[in-house]
Parts: structure tokens; sequence; C-alpha cells
């Protein structure tokens, strides 16, 4: 008998949530028995995800990402259950963890740009926690035995960022649509949705660029209004800030903390998705999109260019009037796009059974 363990701490957020409840829910049905699997996750969140799987042990642990718990609680935890492999989901662990591990580094935003609450830091705090991170996403990339990315984008990425890394470790495993969207048959207009509408789906960090898409939506003349679905936070407030000074109160519309099964009637309802982001590793609301067959225009960024080829309207994030162009462009000429084929090479169940394969494979077994 073999023991894995996987970090599903952040099981409950957006991004990195959804990955874990995918891979979670998969590999609970498909592991073999000669796994014991073990999944820690916040000590608040034990009892609900508990109840969740038959195969799993959810194990509860204290110690919240980037902090100095995580370094030596966390750790202690972790050597106590003897491990024959971990499997650190996120871009930090403690980094004197000396046994077998593999990695999922979902995207190298934070090498480039400011992001998250200590972005509005000063310089001095922002350049220190910046600094560390730099130490242990590096330390990650080295010890681990194998590296899973969500695209060959990402994995190019750190291939540039960190030297002397061997090619063949990192492996890039396509994500997909959550299996709650995929049991969606039929979605029903909602009351409140009976207006033509843009939409945004995601956090409002600074690189998600959601205030340049909001500057040059000031500048079209159109009926058709623009929706920010994402959470309720720092970030939030200052958008809110900013529609109001632009007057787009009446043409702008930010939902927050919407629940993950009401989502899909934003998604069916919506004229197009629109996303501006400077950076991402994957982009899971632009499949999403695409699985409920509304078109989507999007930065030019390389990322998106390997998700949808040239099925997409594309910008340039950095340049409002391209931003503008490209929408009024979108109104006027309303093109569609087949996502059929290209969603084929995407699906959280694939991803599942190869990430098996690859703890197989490092396990022996």
């Amino acid at each position: 008998m073999k023991k894995l363990g996987i970090d599903a701490r952040l099981y409950y957020q957006t991004g990195v949530g959804v990955y874990l409840r995918n891979l979670l829910f998969y590999i609970d049905k498909i592991a073999p028995k000669n796994l014991q699997i073990i999944a820690y996750v916040l000590s608040s969140d034990v009892n609900k995800v508990r109840k969740v799987y038959k195969n799993i042990t959810v194990r509860g642990v204290s110690s919240k990402w980037h902090t100095l718990s995580e370094q030596f609680i966390f750790l202690i935890a972790l050597l106590k259950d003897r491990l024959d492999l971990m499997h650190f989901t996120y871009f930090s662990f403690p980094i004197f963890y000396n046994k077998k591990f593999i990695s999922t580094i979902h995207d190298t935003t934070l090498l480039k740009h400011k992001t998250g609450k200590a972005s509005t830091k000063s310089s001095v705090i922002y350049n220190l926690k910046h600094n560390i991170f730099r130490i242990v996403f590096y330390t990650q990339v080295k010890k681990s035995k194998k590296i899973i990315t969500p695209t060959k984008y990402v994995k190019k990425q750190i291939l540039d960022s960190v030297k002397g890394v061997d090619t063949d470790k990192i492996i890039p495993i396509y994500e997909g649509v959550t299996r709650e969207y995929l049991e969606v048959k039929k979605v029903k207009s909602n009351n409140k949705l009976k207006v033509k509408y843009f939409l945004y789906v995601g956090t409002f960090y600074p690189h998600k660029n959601v205030e340049s898409l909001i500057k040059a939506y000031s500048k079209l003349k159109t009926d058709i209004n623009l929706y920010l679905v994402g959470p309720d936070d720092f970030f939030s407030k200052k958008i809110i800030e900013l529609i109001s000074q632009l007057n787009l109160n009446n043409r702008v519309k930010i939902f927050k903390n919407i629940e993950n099964k009401k989502l899909p009637d934003f998604y069916k309802n919506a004229i197009a998705l629109i996303h501006p982001s400077k950076s991402e590793g994957f982009g899971l609301p632009i499949i999403e999109a695409a699985h409920f067959k509304i078109p989507i225009i999007a930065s030019n960024i390389d990322v998106f260019k390997e998700l949808l080829d040239n099925a997409f309207v594309s910008f340039d994030p950095y340049d409002l009037n391209d931003i503008e162009n490209k929408i009024s462009y979108f109104i006027k000429k309303r093109p569609s796009f087949n996502y059929k084929d290209r969603l084929k090479d995407f699906s959280f169940k694939k991803m599942s059974k190869k990430t098996l394969e690859l703890y197989k494979d490092v396990l022996n077994i």
C-alpha cells in the first residue's frame, strides 16, 4: 500500500479550487485500492469536504498558503504521515519538505506582474514578499520529481524562468469544464438577466486588466451592458469606484460572490465573454464560455491562442483603443465561432486520469 498526499487547502477558492474539486472527484472514483490518498484541507472545511468522498481520507490543517505556519506546522503534519508521494497543487509549499513530491504550477504570473493584496503594500514590503515567493517558486521547481502545467505555454514560461530544469519532467495536462456545468442540460433565462450584456468572469486583480476593459467600454455607444462577475474583495471595491467615476452605473453591473450553480445563467444569456487579462496560465472562463457556445473576445496573449487558436476576436490588452475597436467590431459584425472540436482537448476527467498515471509512474505501482 502506497500513501499519497494531495494539498487541497485551496479547495473552496476560485481557479485552483475548481481544479482541486474536479481532480479529487475523479481520483476518488478511479484510484486503485493499493493507493491510500490523504487530502489536506483547511480545518474549517473538513466536515463539509469529508462528506463528498468515499475513498479519500480528508485531513484538516490550520496552515494557510504563503504563511510561516505553512513552512513549519504544515511541514510537521506531512512528515508525521510518512507519505510516499506528496502532490503540491499550488506554487506554495514547505521548502524544507525533503521527501518525494510532484507539483502543479498553474501559471507564472507572479514572476512578472503585481497581483493579490501584497501588490497594494509599500514597495519595500511588496519586494520582500516577492523575493520570498521567488525563492519558494525556484525551490519547488528544482525539487519536484514532476511538474504538471495546465498548458504548453506555462511549461515554456517555467523553462525560460528557471535555468537547468529537465524539460521532460514538466508535463502539460489540459484542464476542462467543471463537472457541474457538464450536467447542465438546459439553462432557463433568468428574469434578472433579460438584458443584452457582455460578460466578464474572474477576479479583479490588477493583471486581470478589468479597469482597462471598463475604460475602453466607456467610450462605446451601445445598448449592450457589461456584467462583471467576481469576488467581493479589496479589488472589487476599486472597480466599483471606477464605474462610479465614469458614470457607468446604469451600464456596468458587478455581481459579487455568485454561487457556482448560478454561473451558467450568466454564460448562456451573454452576448459574448470578454477576457482582457495580461497574463494567465490557462483560462477557465474561456473554456466555460466555449462550452456554453457564446463568442469570445479576449486579449491576444499566447495562452489564449493556444487554447482557442484563432477562434476569438483578439485585442492588445495594453491598448485601450484596440480594446474599444475590437468590441465595436464585434458589435457590428457579430462573428460566430464553432468550439466543438477545440473542446475535445479539454476535460477534467481526462486530466485526472493522466494525473493518476503520473502518480503511478513516480510511485512505481
